[in-house]
């Protein structure tokens, strides 16, 4: 984006108002006189008639009153004739016309032409005529480019002296791939007093920062010529800044701005927008808020460059509401930009990734609204994102409706919707997709055989799953780390956890190393069968490699020390995280309510409290679990209030009470004569269409049938039936 705004075509200064540095006449060389090959009597006699008849033609076509002269016309003779007309610059292109008709003009006639042209102040002329020579192939050798050079100083002083020939010269090289020849070009010209101009350096510099090889010598060109008389501006800088966050030097980059803006260069809208962007890529997004902070101060607009690279990283790191904002702040309050395509698929895509569909859908048909097409990476992100909230069906129904309107469909849309399929435990559907991807000519990717894998393994078929890896390493494709935490994962979920550790050595022989993942899976796997011993030293061989735990890698043993009653164990645990945690391991609400979910079932909830506080103190928000822990908790210790006080507090704060929560607080009610409330939350949960249990739905019934309700007793009854909690026999 910054490249297609700072890379200029072919920019032309105006003549009349273009300063040309000087290095001072003391060092300067003067230019050469122009001393052409002297005619003969005979030559000068066609001369004058050829310039006689060509000034008295009045309106008659030239190819007619030059027909006598054609096989007797040659270069020298074209140049003579010129020095009569080249005042008269129509004429001399028309005459120039005629000649190429019937002769190639010479290296000279060319150059001459060139100076006349830009004299007259008709450079893009000069400029057609360069670039046709310097486009033909093979002229890129050192002896045509010192040749024409040479041709063009010798020809200036006597057929045009305006300096800004150099710089049509210099930005054609440019253009046709040949920079060090206009590096010597400018150093040649310094011999002559001659400095080219800022537009055309900056054209040099836009052209190296294009490439990343070539982007690397940039700053050392910026510095050169800055020391040798270019006065650079504001343009210069930005396409200095672009390269080097191109580079990945973004602190190098935003240096550059803050001391142009103290050599009094102004800097623009694209100058922020690039460094922005630099720090986008790199994930710095505090210092993203600053820098727009600072273009609002300058009154500068950020534009749909700039949106773009901040909701592409607000995306990246999962803040898509954010995003979204910024997309609100693009077509509301600045009304001249109109977000694109791209734009509305990386917040799809982010929307998707995070599961929120509905407002994927709604950016969605905001796009078919404003008449912005999506395309096939749009539709892929959709379909992975209705896919990773197991509506495979909706899924598939988009991805027909692709097939339909004839938009692509790659690998990465079917490798989306065959991972749908494995995850939701339909094999069969998803192999089928494989096998017609491959008859449509598209070759399953590394993704597509992962998601295939994994679906087998979580299913047992590992045997199965390993005859695909076969094919996967028959067509060349390499397994990667997902595709082995894939086996791994599947191997553990059945029990195979000596064939799981086999297998990670077989990684790491196929130098694939074993991740966080990888580690945390095998622990998890010996925590379930009760060996917290060999789960302790998978974890003290992840630290010794430098393999950084996550906050799940801690719950996974902090739920083996739960299940097996081991309190002691998982409070050192929780006090060693809460030591380490300035060092980003924090403990989340899974791993305390992991702890009082056991102090609950011992029935301490002193215990429990303190936990409770403890997490609240250390600014862990609780969940819908933590809620469900303590409801359940105080209901079996019949603490009534702090139980319905906790109720309230979690419906305060937009979280729906379990199941399980509610069968807890009805039958809390029950055993405390609290009739009435039990009542209120039964009615309550029924209307939510949850399930109560069968001992709640009896006393309900029976309540009702001793009171003389007996069609709500029979309509209870009917519920029980209906939702399967008794059979038709057992009423």
């Amino acid at each position: 984006m910054v490249s297609s705004v700072i890379s200029l075509p072919f920019v032309i200064p105006n003549p009349s108002t273009r300063k040309y540095s000087s290095l001072g006449s003391a060092s300067a060389r003067h230019f050469p006189d122009y001393s052409p090959k002297k005619p003969t009597i005979k030559d000068s006699e066609l001369v004058y008639t050829i310039s006689t008849t060509i000034k008295q033609r009045h309106f008659e076509p030239i190819e007619r009153i030059l027909k006598p002269f054609e096989s007797r016309l040659r270069s020298d003779h074209f140049i003579w004739v010129l020095m009569g007309i080249k005042n008269e610059y129509t004429l001399v292109l028309t005459f120039f016309d005629w000649f190429c008709l019937h002769r190639a003009p010479s290296l000279e006639v060319r150059c001459i032409i060139i100076q006349i042209s830009v004299a007259a102040k008709d450079p893009k002329v000069a400029y057609e005529l360069i670039h046709d020579f310097w486009s033909k192939p093979n002229v890129d050798a050192t002896l045509p480019f010192t040749l024409f050079m040479e041709k063009l100083i010798y020809t200036y002083k006597d057929w045009g002296s305006n300096p800004h020939v150099f710089d049509i010269f210099f930005q054609v090289l440019v253009e046709v791939g040949i920079p060090d020849g206009a590096k010597k070009l400018f150093h040649k010209m310094l011999n002559y007093g001659v400095v080219i101009s800022v537009n055309s350096c900056n054209h040099l510099l836009s052209h190296l920062s294009q490439n990343i090889d070539t982007c690397k010598t940039t700053p050392r060109i910026f510095t050169e010529f800055l020391e040798l008389g270019v006065k650079w501006n504001t343009v210069s800088h930005n396409i200095m800044i672009h390269c080097l966050c191109r580079m990945k030097k973004v602190k190098e980059a935003h240096n550059l701005l803050i001391q142009m803006e103290m050599r009094g260069y102004f800097s623009d809208a694209i100058t922020y927008s690039t460094i922005i962007n630099g720090y986008c890529q790199i994930g710095e997004y505090n210092v993203v808020l600053k820098l727009m902070e600072e273009m609002q101060i300058k009154g500068l607009k950020p534009n749909k460059f700039t949106f773009n690279s901040v909701i592409f990283l607000l995306c990246k790191i999962g803040k898509v509401l954010d995003a979204e904002k910024i997309l609100r702040e693009m077509t509301w309050q600045n009304q001249n930009i109109v977000p694109d395509k791209v734009v509305y698929t990386t917040l799809i895509d982010g929307f998707s990734k995070t599961g929120n569909v509905t407002a994927a859908y709604k950016l969605f048909d905001e796009m078919h609204r404003r008449n912005i097409l999506p395309d096939y990476i749009t539709y892929t992100a959709l379909i992975s994102g209705i896919c990773r909230i197991g509506k495979i069906s909706e899924a598939y129904d988009l991805f027909v409706k692709m097939r339909n309107r004839e938009m692509v469909v790659d690998e990465y849309t079917y490798s989306a919707l065959i991972d749908g399929y494995c995850k939701n435990g339909e094999i069969k559907e998803a192999f089928s997709l494989h096998n017609e991807m491959v008859q449509m000519g598209l070759t399953p990717n590394v993704v597509t055989y992962t998601s295939l894998v994994d679906g087998l393994c979580k299913q047992g078929e590992i045997d199965t799953a390993n005859e695909l890896l076969k094919e996967m390493c028959s067509k060349g494709l390499e397994l990667n780390i997902h595709t082995y935490n894939s086996l791994v994962n599947g191997l553990c979920k059945f029990g195979h956890i000596t064939k799981a550790i086999k297998l990670m050595e077989d990684m790491k022989v196929a130098e694939v190393h074993p991740d966080t993942y990888t580690y945390t899976t095998l622990m998890d796997a010996y925590c379930k069968v009760g060996d917290m011993v060999k789960a302790h030293e998978l974890l003290r061989e992840m630290l010794k490699k430098g393999i950084q735990p996550t906050v799940v890698t801690f719950n996974v043993l902090m739920n083996g020390f739960c299940m097996y009653g081991m309190l002691e164990d998982g409070e050192k645990l929780l006090t060693w995280m809460l030591e380490k945690g300035k060092n980003g391991i924090m403990p989340n609400a899974t791993t305390y309510n992991l702890l009082m979910k056991q102090y609950c079932i011992r029935n301490d909830m002193h215990a429990t409290s303190e936990i409770y506080k403890g997490m609240l103190g250390k600014g862990v928000s609780p969940n819908t679990n933590t809620y469900d822990v303590l409801i359940r908790g105080h209901c079996k210790a019949r603490n009534m209030k702090e139980a319905w006080f906790l109720y309230k507090e979690m419906v305060e704060k937009g979280y729906d009470l379990t199941v399980n929560g509610y069968n807890a607080l009805i039958k809390g009610f029950i055993k405390r004569k609290k009739y009435l409330e039990a009542k209120s939350m039964f009615d309550e949960m029924r209307k939510k269409g949850l399930v109560a249990n069968r001992e709640v739905y009896n006393f309900f019934m029976d309540m009702n049938y001793h009171e003389g309700n007996l069609d709500l007793t029979l309509e209870l009854c009917d519920g029980m039936i209906e939702k399967g909690i008794v059979d038709k026999t057992d009423v």
